[in-house]
Order: C-alpha cells, then structure tokens, then sequence
C-alpha cells in the first residue's frame, strides 16, 4: 500500500507546477474545455471512411509519465475517443461506453508519432463495436490494441 501511494504522491515541484496552472472559465460551445484541450490536442484526422477512422498523434509531454512513456491512462482516453469519433451521428446524443478493453503491447515515448485507426466491428440497433489500434508511425511496433462497446439512441422513424 505505500509503494502505491508512493507513486501517486506528486513531488514538490510537480506540485507547484499543477498549482500554478490556471484556464479562463469555460464557456459552453464556445471553448475547448480543459479536458479536450489537454487530453484531445493534437490529434489530425488523415482518412475517414464509413466504418474506418485514421489519426496521427505526435506523443506531447503533458501525457508522459514518470518513466518516460506515454501514460496508460492517455492511450485509454485516445482508445475511448477514436471508437467513440467512429460511431457517432451528428444530431444525435454522444454514444455511450458500455465496455472497453485494452492490451497494451508496448510504451511510445516523447515526440512519437503514432498512427491511431479505429475500424467498426459491428452494429446491432443502438449497439456498435469497434477497434482501435495505437502503432508506432515510424517503426510499424503495436503499441496498444483496443475494443470499445458503444451504445446509443437511434433516430426515429417517425
């Protein structure tokens, strides 16, 4: 349990950087919330196709953890967003996620460029599955492979 909390407790300087951040209010519609301007910057969309989704993301320091590697957690949010991106339909509420699952083959680090491509598995009614793939752009090395489980409301037919 120490080793644990080891790990979470940030550093002293690691504390007085997060302290010293600030973001102007946000404002619905209007700005990027923290979370996509911290989480989701950066991502290019190469290629859309039905069923067939194809990023690139350049590995930024704010997602590195301490060992140098792309955090776990920024490759399940990218896993989370590209499946998401896939299935939903413009005018219709977010699709949301009933399962995810997520095996992490490799680390990318600093300054990675990574091909992100997210293909449907399938769909039933509001059910959709999809696939998502993290490689390295330069080496071609897996670095992570995700399904995500999506469900969401359908227009009606009325």
């Amino acid at each position: 349990m120490e080793n644990a909390r080891e790990s979470l407790q940030l550093a002293k300087e690691e504390s007085d950087r997060v302290s010293q951040l600030t973001f102007p209010p946000h404002r619905p519609h209007l700005d990027s919330s923290f979370y996509e301007y911290y989480a989701l910057r950066g991502i290019r969309v190469d290629r859309v196709e039905p069923g067939y989704v194809s990023c690139t993301f350049k590995v930024p320091s704010r997602l590195i953890d301490r060992n140098g590697n792309l955090a776990s957690g920024a490759v399940a949010n990218l896993v989370d967003e590209m499946g998401g991106a896939l299935v939903h339909v413009e005018g219709l509420p977010m699709n949301v996620s009933v399962d995810m699952s997520i095996s992490y083959l490799s680390t990318a680090k600093l300054d990675d460029e990574l091909e992100i491509v997210s293909t449907l598995l399938g769909r039933k009614g509001g059910y959709s599955g999809t696939l998502v793939i993290v490689r390295n752009k330069l080496t071609g090395e897996l670095i992570a492979e995700g399904r995500h489980s999506l469900f969401g409301k359908h227009a009606s037919k009325m």
